[in-house]
């Protein structure tokens, strides 16, 4: 139950995909004892940012040791389709990633994916914690100047582009009215500040770090893309149907440190000491930054997921005809069973 745990994470990815393959190859769905005790540990991969801060709260205050499962939380530096490639071949057991190209497509080639739950999404109002951002030398004020500039964005297949599209969209501009510049978020901040791009989607707390440089400025707020789901819990189908119980748990454990970070955790001592250890962060950080919002329910808004999907179709990014059919990997039993567990476990 220690953050030291988290050092074995490139042992434990090759250890996890021998372990996971034997169990799952062997098993029938329901084989698992009932007990999540008994079920082999599960490997979580997740992004060293706030979005991820529940769980943090659930593995260092024992939420995951009190529901019964083994827990390895593993820092990840790649892309949400690697984390559902990672997740699906079964090297990892459970992810956090953000709805995209990656997950329709792997849907509908019958990947052995199983959605969960939310994990994040765009607050309705207040900072936004994933900006659309113009650099100060640009001379840009309004969406509607961004018509033929340079814009970075991190791939074409996931969360940033659809803001950007999103951004655009508020002023009847589209996507191929800029140029797209591929950038990962750590070299967003080198951009602004040598004119290589004229905008950029950015991230917390890069986007607090740009602002403080004067680097770069926030030229909209929040209201283009309030509510829009960001990350979705995927687990890997085969442990999920030999280990309902332990997956239910490992959820609920989540839940209630949600719930417990919307009672007033974020204004913790003890938790922001912890999400400050993960995500590497001064605590004065991360009073200050936007934060994502999470459903102490881990509803999904199925309605935005079908919008985001719609989007990458329209933009090609999609390998397929139809729809992807998402929803059938929606595990709506486990997350019923897991929202009642969290609640008897908050009571106690």
């Amino acid at each position: 139950m220690s953050l030291r745990r988290r050092i074995a994470g490139g042992i434990a990815l090759l250890a996890g995909a021998a372990l996971l393959t034997s169990c799952a190859s062997s098993a029938e769905p329901g084989a698992g004892s009932g007990d999540p005790a008994d079920a082999p540990k599960i490997t979580f991969l997740y992004s060293p940012y706030a979005d991820y801060a529940p769980f943090f709260i659930a593995e260092e205050k024992g939420y995951f040791e009190d529901a019964g499962v083994d827990v390895e939380l593993i820092s990840k530096s790649g892309s949400s389709g690697e984390t559902y490639q990672q997740v699906s071949m079964g090297g990892i057991v459970a992810g956090g990633a953000t709805w995209g190209a990656g997950l329709f497509n792997a849907t509908k080639a019958g990947a052995s994916i199983s959605v969960v739950a939310s994990v994040s999404r765009i607050p309705e109002e207040g900072k936004n914690p994933a900006p659309l951002m113009a650099s100060e030398q640009s001379g840009i004020t309004d969406v509607s100047e961004l018509k033929g500039k340079k814009i970075g964005v991190p791939g074409t297949g996931g969360f940033g582009v659809y803001s950007v599209y999103l951004a655009l969209e508020t002023a009847g501009i589209s996507l191929d009215d800029v140029e797209l510049v591929n950038l990962s978020p750590g070299d967003i901040p080198p951009a602004l500040a040598n004119g290589s791009i004229d905008a950029s989607w950015t991230i917390e707390p890069i986007s607090s770090a740009i602002t403080a440089q004067g680097l770069g400025h926030e030229i909209l707020d929040v209201s283009y893309q309030a509510g829009v789901e960001l990350g979705a819990l995927a687990f890997n189908s085969e442990y999920v149907d030999k280990y309902p119980e332990a997956v239910t748990a490992f959820t609920a454990a989540y839940l209630r440190a949600v719930q417990e970070l919307e009672d007033g955790g974020w204004k913790d001592p003890a938790d922001q000491a912890i999400i400050a250890e993960y995500t590497d962060l001064p605590v004065e950080t991360l009073t200050e930054i936007g934060l994502t919002v999470q459903d102490p329910e881990g509803a999904i808004d199925w309605e935005d997921v079908a919008r985001q999907e719609q989007f990458f179709r329209d933009r090609d990014t999609l390998e397929f005809t139809g729809d992807s059919r998402i929803q059938d990997i929606f595990r709506e039993d486990i997350l019923d069973a897991a929202v009642t567990q969290a609640a008897e476990a908050s009571a106690k």
